[in-house]
């Protein structure tokens, strides 16, 4: 049964300090959160709360529907869980891992080999079932610990930074395999991570975390189109952010000028790689005068660190035929669309 979760006034303290301010989360059933943040933001405290490892300071809840399960521990939530490490049985086989939270929980043996069974052939990985663990790579690894934690078929999934240890091809990979797996299973699902690609290829929602509190909630368009403020947008891609000003209808940042509809007063214009595009010389709107500091060829384009308006470093991808030497002037043209402008604070 797959369940919604509910977190009431969740914090947390490890002795004098407060790692989780007080925090309500609402995950609807069969959905894929995705925990986004830095390292200490609190993203895997409110994992481990879900899980049952942690217990919330008094006056939080944790609820799965209508259970309350803040006082349960992790053995009694009927969770799944995939830590970073796997934390996998070397002593065991393939199948042996898979089939181990099954036994602990009494299944007949005969119903344990069919379970085992269908992960094997779920997850691709029939031909290893007798193999021992470490004869696995890191790829196969994850795979036994994702057919483990979904073979008890439990409400809720949480998977803590899963893909950490792996090469960034075999992530990309695995990223797609598990998009489609969580997608085909329909399970409640909460996925840790400080990956910004892997919580937009995952998540239906997102939660941007920052130092024990939820920065923003939405979408993977919501955050990356409308971030909530300067934190989010700059986490969230590579990107730039110039002090601007908007009067009377019109933007000014960096010496380039915009019609703009909206606000007044001083601004945060925050660029990314594509919110700019190299022009020839000449007059018009959103155009700006900058200096090549530096060129990386990225083989489907090239990526130009520039300073504008004196000594403001921005980043922004042009055509990998094109190739403007360091120090050369450029004219470049901002998009009013692409910029992402938050009043300053």
């Amino acid at each position: 049964m797959t369940v919604p979760i509910r977190l009431d006034a969740c914090a947390k303290h490890y002795g004098a300090t407060r790692v989780l301010e007080p925090l309500d989360l609402d995950i609807t059933a069969g959905e894929t959160v995705v925990l986004l943040g830095p390292s200490g933001c609190g993203k895997t405290t409110t994992l481990r709360l879900i899980a049952g490892l942690e217990v919330p300071d008094p006056g939080g809840r944790v609820r799965f529907g209508p259970r309350d399960v803040t006082d349960l521990p992790i053995e009694r939530r009927n969770v799944g869980m995939v830590f970073q490490s796997y934390a996998l049985f070397p002593n065991m086989s393939v199948a042996q891992n898979i089939g181990y939270g099954l036994k602990i929980r009494g299944v007949a043996t005969a119903e344990r080999r069919r379970r085992v069974g269908d992960m094997l052939d779920m997850m691709r990985i029939a031909e290893l079932q007798d193999r021992a663990i470490g004869q696995l790579s890191g790829g196969q690894r994850q795979r036994v610990a994702l057919a483990r934690a979904i073979a008890v078929k439990p409400d809720v999934l949480l998977l803590d930074e899963p893909l950490t240890a792996l090469d960034a091809k075999l992530r990309e990979s695995l990223r797609v395999e598990i998009d489609s797996l969580l997608r085909g299973l329909g399970i409640t699902t909460v996925y840790v991570t400080h990956d910004q690609a892997e919580a937009m290829a995952l998540g239906d929602r997102i939660v941007v975390m920052s130092k024990g509190r939820i920065a923003q909630i939405g979408s993977p368009r919501d955050i990356w189109f409308a971030p909530a403020d300067r934190f989010v947008a700059e986490f969230i891609g590579t990107t730039s952010p110039l002090p601007g000003e908007i009067a009377g209808g019109i933007l000014t940042v960096a010496g380039a000028t915009l019609p703009w509809a909206a606000g007044d007063g001083p601004v945060d214009v925050v660029v990314r790689p594509d919110a700019a595009t190299l022009v020839g010389d000449g007059a018009g709107p959103g155009r700006l005068t900058a200096t090549v500091r530096a060129a990386q060829f990225l083989g489907d384009r090239t990526r130009l660190a520039v300073t504008v308006a004196g000594d403001h470093l921005l980043t922004i991808d042009i055509g990998a035929r094109e190739t403007p030497a360091p120090g050369t002037t450029v004219t470049l043209a901002l998009h009013p669309a692409a910029l992402i402008v938050l009043a300053r604070r």
